[in-house]
């Protein structure tokens, strides 16, 4: 008897890099890792169980600079050859390699690289339609997040600003899926209160929180994060399950970490003999990652020259195990919660999407056993995606959230501290003078494409990843040269609509590099009154 609902959430995001200026940008491989560890891997599972006749149900955010980039022709174009480097590469570690364990893993790859070759042109490179035959089948939720990402609760004093951030999203979701999206994955998870009420304006249902979000709502919700609650907006909000998060994200007990599963730091692009890498890596010269790792974790706190030889064959066994332990714990978990609350509870299970494949190699493994494992071998719970969730179960206690994130102590610190604070002054400017932009009347068509590409470019400096990667201490100043570049052109592009002076070349320059949002409308920015 099914006496509870689990809703896996992956949070597919990466932020907008695409630089046609350049033949070669490291940054641009974001999307490329991505797509051969993460998203292709995931189609294959989905593939594969819809082949298998499991009705699965999964619920995704897919952000717009994510969509833009995979439908961009340039960035499939870069990526193809990309990937046809891979293949070069792990071809020839499997014509020279004599070591009979490290020639198992070269072929190993070989044969991985070409499933991935042959789901990348099943779909003519664009993953974007390929996702959508899921979602057309009721198996696949797909909802949005912010138009680039950005922290919503740092703009909040200009409302113009977050209403523009979730506008463009959803007018960019349905130009992308021919429908308008459902719910929003909240960029960061972090909310602010009367957020609620744009969410409802702009014609969304549902947004997830982390758990403190709901826990401390007023009044306090009867369930916890075990149902959803609904705010006076009508919107439905959905809390983080801190205990199936913990089994996963944890780095102390997560299963990530297991000794057997591949090891993430020891790649073969720092590893080889520096003349035979030298094609595979950067064009200056320099050291990368390539994707291919032959060892794994082996154990905790080892120096990276201790690691063993990694066998997929070993870690596919434990993401079967891991996958079973896992659907152990919620069926326990359910049966407790069912018991308290006297109604069936729902777990919700967020998860960033890329941990899945690019962080932890085998997590697409594990998804495809627990998806199939819940569906066999179990009956105690079923497994949902949020949208089927709420038409099922429309009855909900009314409570309000409590600002929250799912960052560094759960609130906004991770995104505003010593590292990135210098930023937001410039960006609060910069929202001022596109808000003061917007109530102008155009002279003509240059003046209008100058007040779109103001907007676009407000919109990518605001992007949560740049303070985020400050904050990390990693690719700083990639980061920092991105949040300059986007508010320097955005401060060149108002001072030039001011005085009349728009440089028509510089401007068509700018729109090839910075192409996001194609039929953005800079009124987006006018009072909300």
């Amino acid at each position: 008897m099914t006496i509870g609902y689990l809703a896996l959430v992956l949070h597919a995001h990466l932020p907008f890099v695409r630089h046609p200026e350049s033949d070669y940008v490291l940054e641009e491989e974001w999307l490329y890792e991505a797509i051969t560890e993460t998203y292709i891997p995931l189609l294959k599972v989905f593939e594969g169980l819809k082949l298998d006749g499991i009705d699965f149900k999964i619920t995704m955010s897919m952000t717009p600079p994510l969509i833009s980039m995979l439908s961009d022709p340039l960035l499939q174009e870069r990526y193809d050859l990309h990937l046809a480097k891979l293949q070069q590469l792990v071809k020839t570690e499997y014509e020279v390699n004599n070591h009979g364990h490290l020639r198992y893993l070269a072929d190993y790859y070989v044969q991985e690289f070409a499933e991935v070759r042959s789901l990348w042109e099943k779909y003519k490179g664009n993953l974007i339609t390929a996702f959508k035959q899921f979602v057309d089948s009721n198996n696949l939720e797909i909802i949005t997040c912010g138009a680039t990402h950005g922290y919503l609760p740092l703009m909040q004093m200009y409302p113009q600003a977050v209403w523009a951030q979730l506008k463009v999203a959803v007018e960019h979701y349905e130009s992308a899926f021919g429908k308008p999206p459902n719910g929003i994955w909240l960029p960061e998870c972090a909310y602010f209160s009367g957020l609620e009420r744009m969410i409802a304006d702009v014609g969304l249902r549902y947004f997830l929180t982390d758990g403190h979000g709901i826990l401390y709502g007023k009044p306090r919700p009867r369930y916890g994060t075990y149902a959803p609650i609904y705010t006076e907006s009508g919107v439905a909000v959905f809390g983080r399950d801190h205990e199936s998060s913990q089994q996963v994200w944890s780095s102390e007990v997560g299963y990530p970490g297991d000794p057997v599963y591949r090891e993430f730091y020891k790649d073969l692009g720092w590893e080889a003999d520096y003349e035979y890498i030298k094609p595979y890596i950067m064009p200056n010269g320099q050291r990368k990652n390539t994707g291919v790792k032959y060892h794994k974790i082996t154990g905790r706190g080892m120096d990276l020259s201790a690691k063993q030889l990694y066998d997929p064959y070993w870690a596919k066994e434990k993401a079967a195990d891991h996958a079973s332990n896992f659907a152990f714990n919620r069926e326990r978990q359910f049966e407790y919660l069912h018991k308290v609350m006297g109604r069936n509870p729902i777990i919700v299970s967020p998860y960033d999407a890329e941990l899945f494949g690019h962080w932890w190699y085998e997590g697409p493994w594990f998804i495809d056993y627990l998806i199939r494992k819940s569906h066999f071998d179990q009956n105690t719970y079923a497994m949902t995606h949020l949208a089927d969730y709420l038409r099922q179960n429309p009855t909900q206690q009314v409570s309000r959230p409590a600002q929250s994130s799912w960052g560094y102590k759960g609130f906004h610190e991770y995104w505003l501290n010593e590292t990135n604070a210098w930023i937001y002054p410039h960006l609060h400017k910069a929202a001022e003078r596109m808000i003061a932009l917007s109530d102008r009347t155009p002279a003509d068509e240059l003046e209008l494409k100058a007040l779109n590409q103001a907007a676009r470019e407000l919109l990518l400096a605001q992007s949560s990843d740049w303070a985020f990667i400050m904050r990390t201490g990693t690719m700083v100043p990639y980061a920092e040269r991105r949040t300059k570049s986007h508010l320097s052109r955005f401060n060149q592009l108002f001072d030039d609509i001011n005085a009349g002076t728009i440089d028509s070349a510089w401007l068509e320059n700018i729109e090839g590099m910075d192409n996001i949002f194609p039929e953005i409308d800079y009124k987006v920015y006018r009072s909300l009154t």
